[in-house]
């Protein structure tokens, strides 16, 4: 999904435990020459048993979130929060840890869709009686008044599937103005239906995303709308200090008996805003009083590993499961010296993989990407088409720059400072083939915003993809469809990448209506790209993340990149937990 993920771990230690053995060629099992990867221990658990009903749940951030807006909701954890506990979509994916996970189940909709005219047309009927938090019921004019706003040139950085597939948005831009899209219809208070530019087979998958909520057309806020979303799930706000605190209350009008998803079990919510990753750390692995009922929004430090990793008690709150994503470095190919494809072919072979994964806290918590498309769209295991070693190859990198004319480069890269450690491998190993690399950092709330600035983004830029739902099509599309690039907000094609060919290919693939043949075929789109290099996959991450010993029902969603799903979580004994 946004798909996209903000990757953001801190300074990086490698981790020195038996788990140095790992090898990268064992894609998902942690494993590797015969050595279990202690981080893979409560793979598919839950972690603290079943929670109970009442108490205040706090979660610790190092950051605020980018966008609450439904809108420009894009990122893998954030959709994950947003879609849990503050608005509803037309279709989710069911609450369970593992494959269990990956089934779409209806959400404000009664059933999974139904398509007509060959995928292109798809109705939903919605059910009666979801309330918003002042007990108005929801309407299917505010689902397409929220897949309108969109468009909105004022409201950037959201999915863009709705451009994507909806048919006649030719220049359309946004209901702001007071226009309105005729490919979506409300024929009545519970009915909408949905006319594509093509044939969507999965759609009734595609409306998961928070561009699918409804958002009444009175609760229009423009650019403010991310400061308080109008609930329609089981939370509303009850305050919102941006970069501080974000508390949570219930809805009071959210009727379980309408929604089989979600269980509300705290009676509030209170994410504090930024702390450091350490100190996050160090209160969760020591989880004294409030702390107990406490867990980490942000990824446990390279450092802090071995504290967790070698206590057995610590290790049981632990719960690291591996994304859905692949880390990219993306060159930008709009303009010298990225221009070249001889030049991208350098940074390819130039990239040392095994450095980035070490200073991203070993294999424990990293393996090496050989492909665009993660694990989970290729079988499990990831193809190595070019077969460069983890390390690269930096003398047939300075080989391409001298064909190319281009040697002794000079170029900029920007990382969130989260990725700062990343950043500097991957500086030193393109400074042994000869390309001198200046890192900026970005804080990570403003990343996607400075990098997605099309005339002023920087040469190089690291940053994750991961798909919306288990198909090809939310992949390679997203990342490499040079049709969507966008001066603002250009949160998916970092690389700026224009290749009719792959454009091509792209649509000839949507055309297959038979799933797994289409998913061959973007595998092979894949490794057809990568000899292209617009990008370079780097590394598949594991999300780490800590819990307090009163925390229960924490498992990681294989769809939000391991993020622990919020419908589900509660505690163990709500009367410990302090306000």
């Amino acid at each position: 999904m946004n798909a996209r993920t903000r990757l953001t771990l801190a300074t990086a230690v490698v981790i020195s435990l038996s788990v140095a053995g790992c090898s990268q060629d064992s894609k998902g099992s942690g494993e590797g020459g015969g050595r279990k990867n202690p981080a893979a221990a409560n793979d598919g658990k839950i972690a603290g048993g079943a929670p109970n009903k009442g108490g205040t749940l706090t979660i610790l951030s190092n950051q605020d979130f980018a966008h609450l807006d439904p809108a420009r909701n894009w990122t893998m954890p954030t959709m994950d929060f947003g879609t849990r506990l503050l608005y509803r979509t037309l279709t989710t994916f069911k609450a369970a840890p593992g494959k269990e996970g990956l089934e779409v189940v209806p959400d404000l909709a009664t059933d999974l869709g139904q398509p007509a005219n060959g995928g292109r047309t798809w109705t939903f009927k919605l059910k009666k009686g979801v309330k918003y938090e002042d007990g108005s019921e929801v309407k299917a004019q505010d689902i397409k008044y929220n897949v309108e706003r969109s468009f909105a040139t004022e409201l950037t950085s959201g999915p863009d599937y709705a451009k994507r597939y909806l048919a006649g948005t030719e220049g359309y831009t946004g209901p702001l103005k007071g226009e309105h899209l005729d490919s979506v219809k409300t024929p009545d208070d519970h009915t909408i239906v949905f006319e594509l530019n093509q044939p969507v087979h999965e759609f009734g998958s595609t409306v998961t995303l928070p561009t699918f909520s409804p958002v009444p057309a009175s609760k229009e806020t423009g650019v403010k709308y991310d400061n308080h979303p109008f609930s329609s799930g089981p939370y509303k706000i009850e305050s919102y200090e941006r970069e501080k605190k974000l508390v949570l209350v219930r809805n009071e009008h959210w009727d379980p008996a309408t929604d089989e998803v979600r269980k509300a079990y705290p009676d509030k919510f209170v994410m504090v805003m930024g702390l450091k990753g350490t100190q996050i750390d160090d209160r969760l692995i020591a989880s004294d009083g409030p702390d107990a009922s406490a867990l980490a929004w942000s990824d446990l430090q390279p450092g802090s590993a071995s504290k967790v990793l070698t206590d057995d008690e610590v290790k049981k709150r632990f719960v690291s499961e591996v994304g859905a994503c692949t880390s990219m470095l993306h060159l930008n190919t709009t303009k010298a010296p990225f221009d070249d494809p001889l030049v991208r072919e350098a940074v390819q072979y130039a990239v040392d993989k095994e450095s980035v994964v070490t200073a991203s806290g070993g294999p424990a918590l990293n393996e090496i990407a050989t492909a665009y498309m993660p694990p989970a769209l290729t079988g499990g295991t990831q193809p190595d088409s070019l077969k460069i070693p983890p390390t690269g190859d930096q003398e047939k990198a300075k080989q391409l720059l001298k064909s190319a004319g281009k040697e002794n480069l000079k170029v900029t890269m920007t990382v969130s400072t989260g990725e700062k450690g990343r950043g500097e491998a991957i500086q030193e190993a393109l400074g042994k083939a000869g390309i001198s690399v200046q890192v900026d950092t970005v804080d990570p709330a403003a990343y996607y915003d400075v990098i997605g600035d099309t005339k002023n983004a920087p040469d190089l830029a690291y940053s994750g993809w991961c798909p919306d739902y288990p198909s090809g099509a939310t992949f390679l599309p997203f990342v490499f469809d040079g049709r969507f690039i966008t001066e603002k907000g250009n949160s998916s094609n970092i690389s700026q990448f224009r290749d009719q060919a792959t454009m091509d290919r792209i649509d000839g693939i949507k055309k297959i209506e038979d799933v797994a043949k289409a998913n061959e075929q973007w595998a092979a789109l894949d490794a057809e790209v990568m000899k292209k290099a617009p990008s370079i996959p780097v590394a598949i991450e594991r999300k780490p993340l800590l819990i307090g010993t009163n925390i229960a029902g924490a498992y990681a969603h294989p769809v939000w990149a391991a993020q622990l799903d919020y419908a589900t979580i509660g505690l163990k004994d709500p009367k410990k937990s302090q306000s």
